[in-house]
Parts: structure tokens; sequence; C-alpha cells
């Protein structure tokens, strides 16, 4: 089996997801995911230019030495870009080896070892109040864990904090936003916008807030 093509697709109007697929002469097929949030074109380009060519005539059940040359024939290494696009080959020659196997990847790499993985909802609102509410609302969905973040009282915008209920984007479409940071605001007023928050949430299984210098 040799591989005989690869594209980069980047999809998703006002976001960017990058996905890899590495196809072959057998034509069984591999996809990889390469984004990397805020920098996908990056991503996508690094493929493309530099990753993808090498590909072209090689058998894709060498994974191992595909990583290695991959990663070691380059000059600079290392670095999220660098590291996501060489992930999102070797995804998708995993996925290749899978199907030509006809076995679950989780198969060749040790077998099943959990049904299932926690996970947690991201709560955020302009103050306390709001917060609570949109912990109260992942109770509802059945999370078991929370993370909560507000508002700075006398900030316009805070680290975290989305601007659509519910959901945070850390790498938003367009400019990276820019967050004012007053220490002694925010040091006095995280402790209390911790315990308050944790106290409404008391049924939550995990509830963890957060103070991040941004």
């Amino acid at each position: 089996m040799k591989i005989t093509d690869a594209k980069v697709f980047v999809s998703c109007p006002g976001r960017n997801f990058v996905t890899l697929k590495i196809s072959t002469d057998q034509g069984v097929y591999g996809l990889g995911d390469a984004t990397l949030n805020g920098r996908e074109l990056a991503v996508a380009s690094y493929l493309t230019d530099h990753l993808v060519p090498c590909l072209i005539g090689r058998d894709p059940f060498q994974t191992e030495d595909l990583w290695q040359y991959l990663y070691r024939g380059a000059y600079w290494r290392r670095g999220p870009v660098t590291m996501t696009a060489i992930a999102a080959v070797d995804m998708a020659l995993w996925d290749i080896k899978g199907k030509a196997l006809k076995t679950p990847v989780y198969n060749l790499l040790g077998g099943l070892s959990r049904t299932g993985v926690m996970v947690y909802g991201h709560a955020n609102g302009r103050d306390i109040e709001e917060a609570a509410e949109e912990v109260a609302k992942y109770k509802e969905m059945g999370y078991l864990a929370v993370r909560a973040q507000t508002g700075i009282p006398g900030l316009p915008s805070t680290y975290g904090v989305a601007r659509d209920k519910l959901y945070y984007e850390p790498a938003e479409k367009g400019l990276p936003p820019e967050n004012a940071w007053l220490t002694g605001v925010t040091c006095r007023d995280s402790p209390p916008r911790m315990l308050s928050t944790q106290t409404r949430s008391a049924r939550v299984a995990t509830c963890s807030s957060e103070l991040m210098p941004r």
C-alpha cells in the first residue's frame, strides 16, 4: 500500500476547522484533525507546503518512521503549528491502518480501556448572578463538572467571559481580544466570586473557578 494523495480542507463559516485526508492506491483513506485555535491557516499552510510532498509514495503503515521523518527532518522543530500538523498526519495514518485491518484503532493501541470520559462545561457571565445561572443550565444538561468565570466589576471585558451566553470561544475570528488587567481590583474581587459561585453550585460534582492573569 502506498500514499497517492493528501489534501487539506479548511471549513466552517466564521471558524476554521482543518482536516487532512490521506489517500492510498488501494482506495483506503484516513482523516486527521489539524485544527489549532486561532492559527488554523498556519497549520493548513504547513501541511500543504511542507508535509504533504513528503508523504506521496510512502507506506502508510510505517507510522513511527514517518513521524520521526517529519519531526526530525526539519531544521526548525516543535511549536504548536508544527506539532499540530504532524499530529494530523499521524492520526490519518492510524485511521488508514485501522480501516485496512478492519478493526478500531484502539485495538492497535492496547485495547479499549474506558467506556466514557468526564468533560466540563464553561459557564460564564458578566457577574456572579449570570455565572450561577449558566452553571444551572449545565447542571440541567447533565454535566458533572463546570468551570465558572465571571466578569470583574469596573473592567470592560474579562478573559474567559464570552460575548454570548453559555459557549466560550478562546480563539475568536479576527484580531485577538485585548482585556484590561488591574491586579488590585481582580485580586480583591476574585475570592468572594469563587466562594459565591461554588456555594450556589453545591450540587455539581466539581465546580472550578479560576483566577487567570492574561
